[in-house]
């Protein structure tokens, strides 16, 4: 049974002025994302700027949301670190709390050898019992997890259960794909793409981890509900008809688009930790302008 099937949020994490995490305006996004149809809640991911949180903070946004949440969907925590002892501790701390599965991202700046990618990822994984979902992205990293890595663990490690795919590159997600079926593996397939939900899917993805779904939730779970209904060509002109908007949503670096998304749609998220600077007038114009095309401003 996967962890979630559908649209994931990779929720943001709402800051006061004086950047401290306001835990209100969280509450309040956990609900509007509830209400809306999110599948999941991905919490601490890159979206919700865990390089910035300190660990404590780290752990209390997630018992904050596994809390809040109270079983009404899957929380994925996002427990991942380039130091494999911390990484291990926060999937530790993350299970404790209550978290339904962790993600866990590859080690950036130091990155590793495929070798040292399956050593990493099996030390977190035997650390807890609860499932494993991985996240390449490469683009943030550095690192890439090559396909017969990925299917090796998911074969090899029990609680290692799929993969949040955010290379972009939809030959090499289909060349994993393909091996884990001549594998006989079930890897479980998560799109970290918005522009390429429906593709994933047509790979055998069982949903997406969502930056538009922040701001877009219904729409973002509907593209995925059409596609498993078997209503293909809807599905397709959803994801296509969402393609401005996630343009613009990663206009620069994410969470900076989707912290003044969110704003305009009246939440208080404007405020974002340094090095991250707040949406330049020009993109912050190319998104208002996205945003009323779509119809959610």
């Amino acid at each position: 049974m996967s962890v979630f099937r559908g649209a994931g949020v990779a929720i943001a994490t709402p800051m006061h002025e004086d950047l401290s995490v306001n835990y209100q305006e969280f509450g309040r996004l956990i609900d509007y994302q509830i209400e809306k149809g999110t599948d999941a809640i991905i919490v601490c991911g890159t979206t919700g700027e865990s390089a910035t949180l300190t660990e404590s903070e780290h752990v209390e946004v997630i018992r904050y949301c596994v809390k809040h949440v109270n079983h009404r969907v899957p929380v994925i925590a996002g427990a991942g670190s380039n130091a494999t002892d911390t990484a291990v501790w926060l999937s530790k701390e993350a299970e404790e709390i209550g978290a339904d599965a962790v993600l866990s991202v590859t080690p950036y700046y130091n990155k590793a050898t495929q070798g040292g990618l399956a050593a990493h990822f099996t030390a977190i994984a035997e650390a807890v019992s609860i499932p494993v979902i991985l996240y390449n992205v490469p683009s943030r990293t550095g690192c890439n997890i090559l396909p017969e890595t990925a299917v090796s663990l998911c074969r090899d490690v029990k609680n290692i259960v799929g993969i949040k795919d955010a290379t972009g590159n939809l030959a090499q997600t289909s060349s994993m794909m393909a091996l884990a079926a001549r594998s006989g593996v079930d890897l479980e397939l998560y799109s970290g793409e918005d522009g390429l939900i429906v593709p994933i899917l047509s790979l055998g993805g069982q949903g997406v981890i969502s930056v538009l779904s922040n701001v877009a939730p219904k729409q973002t779970h509907d593209i995925c509900a059409k596609f498993f209904a078997g209503e293909t060509a809807e599905a397709c002109r959803l994801q296509l008809e969402a393609l401005p908007l996630v343009d613009a949503l990663f206009s620069e670096v994410n969470p900076i688009p989707v912290k003044r998304a969110l704003s305009l749609l009246g939440f208080q998220t404007d405020a974002i930790r340094l090095p991250l600077t707040r949406l330049e007038k020009k993109h912050e114009e190319q998104l208002m302008q996205a945003m009323k095309e779509y119809g959610i401003l």
